[in-house]
């Protein structure tokens, strides 16, 4: 779009101009998810077959996966690719609505975007390999001995690749567990110490996850449990680390900022008979408070100087002035 908030032609845009600019970018993440999908659909067989190598390693001899519905020989390997596509395109797909809401963003909070974008997928995918090349060995490896003697294990292939897409997501969202400690850190939420404290909830709520989010095992509600409680403590040091460098920066910078100047009214060179006028410096009179009348006050205070003075003045005419003879008394014998 020509009109658009990001430099170098920000402006002010509309609503329709912001709908429009959100529709464009979910249409490219769209466009590259279908392109992704043509792309990995002709090879979806061989990305299944590779997907299932954990459990079919552990399959008896002589057995095999198999396909209960009718149409599942082609639908489940159309949803693999296409779940494989929106999980290759979601780094571009973040990327996008970041620029969508970066205009309203202030330059710190971009800075730190970026970051957890990149560290956010990295953590992402991390979660699913450790999901694949960790887990699933050790778990289809337990329930495949846990099996009652005589029974044949035969999975449905639709079956195993709804549970293979769980554990991946739930790997992947499992290891986001830093991202979410530094960002509550970093947002002022909460402090590295109130976590710390934390940290016996914290680890039975992973726990508890892991039992939700994994088949009815210990070992793979414990593989999903230690590390994100580990991560936690990971995100629990890079966060602290974060703050301290930001709180010693702030320091620096302000003992390295000169003082602040508090500068003085000076008197002016005005006077007249008992009276001062003050002239306050242009710096200082930005400081005092507008809404008090100074003029007033310095009136009022020369009105009693004044009245004040007069008294005095009185005071000294009458002690200063002759006194008068008193009458003398009448004598006998005076009519």
């Amino acid at each position: 779009m020509s009109n658009s908030a990001l430099p170098p032609n920000d402006q002010e845009m509309t609503l329709v101009q912001h709908l429009l600019d959100l529709k464009s970018s979910l249409t490219r993440g769209i466009l590259l998810i279908i392109v992704l999908f043509f792309v990995l659909f002709p090879f979806a067989n061989d990305i299944y077959l590779y997907i299932s190598e954990p459990l079919t390693r552990y399959l008896p001899e002589g057995t095999s996966m198999i396909a209960t519905g009718v149409a599942s020989p082609f639908l489940t390997p159309f949803k693999l690719s296409f779940i494989l596509a929106i999980y290759l395109a979601m780094p571009y797909v973040l990327y996008q609505i970041w620029r969508f809401i970066a205009p309203a963003l202030y330059s710190h909070e971009k800075q730190l975007i970026a970051p957890i974008l990149f560290f956010s997928s990295f953590l992402f995918y991390a979660g699913g390999l450790f999901a694949y090349y960790v887990v699933f060995p050790l778990v289809f490896g337990f329930l495949s001995q846990a099996a009652p003697e005589g029974v044949t294990i035969a999975t449905d292939i639709s079956l195993y690749l709804d549970f293979v897409i769980k554990m991946f997501f739930a790997f992947g969202i499992a290891f986001e567990v830093p991202i979410v400690t530094v960002l509550l850190i970093l947002t002022g939420m909460t402090t590295a110490k109130k976590l710390s404290h934390s940290r016996p909830y914290i680890i039975v709520g992973a726990f508890i996850i892991g039992m939700l989010l994994t088949p009815p095992d210990l070992i793979s509600q414990t593989l999903l449990a230690v590390p994100m409680w580990l991560l936690f403590e990971v995100g629990l040091l890079v966060g602290a680390y974060v703050m301290k460098r930001r709180a010693a920066k702030e320091d620096k910078e302000a003992e390295n900022s000169p003082p602040p100047n508090d500068p003085e009214p000076t008197p002016s060179n005005n006077q007249s008979q008992g009276s001062k006028s003050y002239e306050f410096d242009d710096r200082y009179q930005d400081q005092v408070d507008d809404d008090f009348d100074w003029d007033g006050e310095f009136d009022k205070m020369d009105s009693e100087m004044s009245v004040l003075d007069k008294q005095y003045r009185k005071k000294q005419d009458q002690s200063n002035e002759p006194s008068k003879p008193s009458d003398p008394l009448p004598k006998e014998g005076d009519k």
